[in-house]
């Protein structure tokens, strides 16, 4: 009996234990700071304080990859992607190893995708980037083409020994927006993991949302997919997900419109022309920096061809939004979809 009771003693002990324990906190934080878009985290901390701590820590990460990735800004003391479109034509360039590993990524990407997302396309979009910025007319497609014949990912010569870059051809500019915001995301979930950050967060680096673990009740995350319908208020749809990384590629995201008809960001690197066969693509994996080059590459690929690529990868699922706002989604895809909000 005296044992009996010592038991029930110990257990009485470390449940009212526990129940003192704090417990965790959901807290939310957002900045408009970098990448031209908004980045927040979601996590459980301690209390708020704790939690601004470690999004600083995770804030001086992104702001690193900023200025490393950034096309249009140069940074005291920083060999970035301005750096390599300004001098990599004329010699080899040192930069640091999150660029080199970027610049491989992207190579491999190139490849699986059939050349529909392509790096060194940069030429061509910086023509349209252009004039979308003075949202007033089309480009001239003479001009057009004759930045496309310095687009060969090849010419982007790369020395991994001496961590350094150089461009065959003096024309060649690289745009890494397909890639780089996801690539970025995936960096800060590793970095958040490595550190011991956070048991569970939700990053979302302006729509390359990764969920970390778990909430610490053991449910997973819940991500709101908007709708690229505007004739439709609601989202599309919300998924519920635990480590993966949720994507989103649509023509209502940055866009302008020439006599009557919009024209979106996404470039057809066959067509040198907006993508037009979709309002949306979202995709569902395991890796953001994959999740991110995949919704480019599906957005600019038709749609069975897109089926196929899908299915040759492990832990990849998709949903299209066609043309004319049908859904179709990817074998797998309906098992994340959760209604609640």
């Amino acid at each position: 009996m005296k044992k009996i009771i010592c038991i029930l003693l110990v257990i009485a002990f470390a449940l009212s234990f526990t129940s003192c324990a704090p417990k965790e906190k959901e807290f939310s934080k957002s900045t408009l700071d970098y990448f031209d878009t908004v980045c927040t985290v979601t996590a459980y901390d301690k209390n708020e304080k704790e939690f601004n701590i470690h999004v600083s820590e995770l804030e001086k990460e992104l702001k690193r990859y900023n200025e490393l990735f950034d096309i249009y800004n140069k940074y005291e003391g920083v060999n970035n992607l301005y750096t390599l479109n300004e001098l990599a034509g004329k010699k080899a360039v040192k930069v640091d190893k999150d660029i080199i590993g970027l610049l491989k990524f992207s190579k491999e990407i190139y490849k699986v995708s059939g050349g529909k997302t392509n790096i060194a396309l940069g030429s061509v979009l910086e023509i349209w980037h252009e004039k979308r910025e003075e949202g007033k007319e089309l480009p001239d497609m003479k001009e057009l083409k004759n930045a496309a014949k310095h687009t060969d990912i090849n010419d982007v010569i790369i020395d991994e020994e001496a961590s350094s870059v150089f461009f065959k051809d003096k024309d060649l500019k690289l745009d890494v927006g397909a890639i780089a915001k996801g690539y970025t995301a995936d960096k800060l979930c590793k970095y958040v993991k490595k550190k011991g950050l956070f048991k569970g967060a939700l990053i979302n680096l302006g729509g390359n949302a990764c969920a970390i673990g778990v909430k610490p009740d053991g449910s997973p995350w819940n991500i709101a997919i908007d709708n690229a319908n505007e004739n439709i208020k609601d989202y599309l749809c919300t998924l519920s997900v635990n480590n993966k990384c949720v994507i989103t590629s649509a023509d209502n995201q940055r866009y302008y419109t020439v006599d009557g008809k919009r024209y979106c960001h996404i470039i057809d690197p066959d067509t040198l022309m907006p993508a037009d066969d979709f309002h949306q693509v979202t995709v569902i994996c395991d890796n953001s920096a994959l999740g991110d080059a995949l919704s480019t590459t599906l957005f600019n690929m038709p749609l069975e061809e897109g089926k196929k690529l899908v299915k040759s990868y492990d832990g990849v699922e998709a949903l299209w939004m066609t043309k004319d706002y049908r859904i179709v989604y990817s074998k797998g895809f309906k098992d994340f979809i959760n209604e609640k909000v």
